[in-house]
Order: C-alpha cells, then structure tokens, then sequence
C-alpha cells in the first residue's frame, strides 16, 4: 500500500472510534459513517477542514509536529499511535524496494541467549524472522522445526507466519485471537517506520493473501509496541503454560530483539518450563515453512 493511501486509511479508522458525545460535541442530523466527521475533528485540533482533508487524502505531506500532535490529542491516540501517525505522515524518500543481505544474529548475541537458564530466548529481526535460539526457546516455540533452522535464509521461521500459516503455532496459543491481534498491532508499527523494506512488504503480502484472518485485522490498522507482558500456552510435551515475556532491543542498529520467556519460581509453569528440553513434540519434526 502507497504511504499517503495508509495515512489516510489509519486517519479514518481512528475518527471512526470516536463518537461525538465523546469529545464533548453535539450530533446533529443522520451519520452515514461511524465516529467523528472530518469537519468535527478538524475543529478539535484547531485547523481548517480543506487542510485536513488534504492531509486524509494523501495531498500534504509536511504537516509539522505541532499540527500532527493537535490531530492525535484530538483523536486520543496512545503514545504508539502518535509516532505511528507521525511515522506515515513524515515525507519519505522514494527508494527502489531491494532485498538486503540475509541477516544473521551475532556469535556473542546466540552465545549469551545459550547460557541463560531458565528462560526461553529467540533472537529475531525486525520482521520477527527468528535469527537464533536457546534449546528451551526452540522447544516452546518451534520444537517441530530442526533445531538450525534459524541459521539458514532458506529455513528460518517466522513468528508472524508461524502464528496465521502453521497450524502447530495456532494450537499452542491457548489464547490464539490475543495473540494474533498483538502481533499484527506489533507489525502495523514497524511497518510504519520501515516503509522500504521489500521482506516486510513480501511478508504482509503473503498473510494477506493466505490468511482471511490476519486480513482482517490488518484493515483495522491496531498500533501497540508490545514489549511484555504475559502469555497463555498449551504446549503439546507439556500442557498449559502461564509465562511473561520481555522484549529487549540490541543497542546497535541492527533492529535485532531478544525475545524471552520465564514462569514465576516454583509454580506449575515454572516446572513445565524445565521439563521442556527433555520433552519433544509428537509431530512431524521435519524442517518446514508454513
């Protein structure tokens, strides 16, 4: 999708969830569409409505900040939602969309995820391609997959399609559609501020084509940096799993992330966790690509 068009799409979805008792403004007659009117918003955020327009339909692409900051406290955005539209809306210079280099995490990185006990570590790029993992990260997530997998373009799994393409990653997420509207929100974010990058267009190209679901929510343009939290699984080698998750960013410019998760000392998960290494999946443990 050209950037002006999702500008516009994103603008749309946000004066749709808002209604007018809401920001303090009276209805007057019939609504043909949901939420605010461009009129109404344009009035909230203190410019005029042909300048508005232009900026929903793509036509301007040098508001300044003050402008784009007056639109998201009118909209309320969240504070994801107020780079993510300041992401869309900044000019970007038209650049050839060509794949890079295959990337690969770096021999300290997989060195450190190898020695930390306890925990499951995935190490993944921006498009969530997972580049290395501990044993116990390779056993909760993708035991099914050879263990080298991630050390091959060819190979490596992705989270994103693993989640939407892999029926093994859907059944073990006991709560799938949380999961799967994390991800997407996740995605729509990165997207926004890498709008050259050819995988990461080829990837949402490919969910939209093959999964109804992932479309779905892709049209409703969810934007959350999701960082922790926590995580319900059913693992097949273990059963039920209760786990928090953290994501750290590399301090480089890699854009590469250490995805980990750990149970809470001495509970049920935290034994199951433990357990994990030793356990194997009952499935086909041929190496695959959903």
């Amino acid at each position: 999708m050209e950037r002006p068009a999702e500008l516009g799409e994103f603008l749309r979805t946000r004066r749709a969830r808002l209604q007018p008792s809401a920001v303090g403004l009276t209805s007057y007659g019939a609504r043909r569409v949901p939420g605010l009117r461009r009129e109404e918003l344009a009035q909230l955020a203190g410019v005029s409505v042909a300048y508005y327009t232009r900026l929903e339909q793509g036509q301007s692409q040098n508001a300044s900040d003050d402008v784009l900051d007056a639109i998201a406290r009118a909209l309320q955005l969240s504070d994801d939602e107020t780079t993510h539209l300041r992401n869309l809306a900044r000019p970007t210079r038209r650049q050839r969309r060509t794949p890079g280099r295959p990337e690969t995490a770096r021999p300290a990185t997989r060195q450190l995820i190898e020695a930390i006990d306890g925990i499951a570590a995935v190490v993944m790029d921006r498009r969530s391609d997972v580049l290395a993992w501990n044993d116990l990260g390779h056993q909760l997530l993708a035991g099914h997959y050879e263990a080298d997998s991630p050390y091959s373009a060819e190979t490596r799994p992705n989270l994103t399609r693993m989640l939407f393409l892999d029926p093994h990653t859907r059944e073990l997420y006991a709560r799938w559609d949380e999961e799967a509207k994390r991800s997407v929100a996740s995605l729509r974010l990165i997207a926004g501020r890498h709008p050259n990058d050819l995988h990461l267009a080829e990837l949402i190209g490919e969910l939209s084509m093959k999964s109804s679901e992932f479309t779905e929510l892709w049209s409703r343009h969810p934007v959350v940096n999701c960082t922790f939290g926590t995580k319900q699984f059913q693992h097949p080698a273990v059963g039920r799993l209760e786990l928090s998750f953290e994501v750290a960013q590399l301090p480089d410019d890699s854009a590469h992330r250490i995805l980990m998760y750990s149970a809470q000392p001495g509970t049920p998960s935290d034994a199951a966790l433990r357990l994990l290494p030793a356990g194997r999946h009952e499935v086909d443990s041929s190496p695959r690509r959903p």
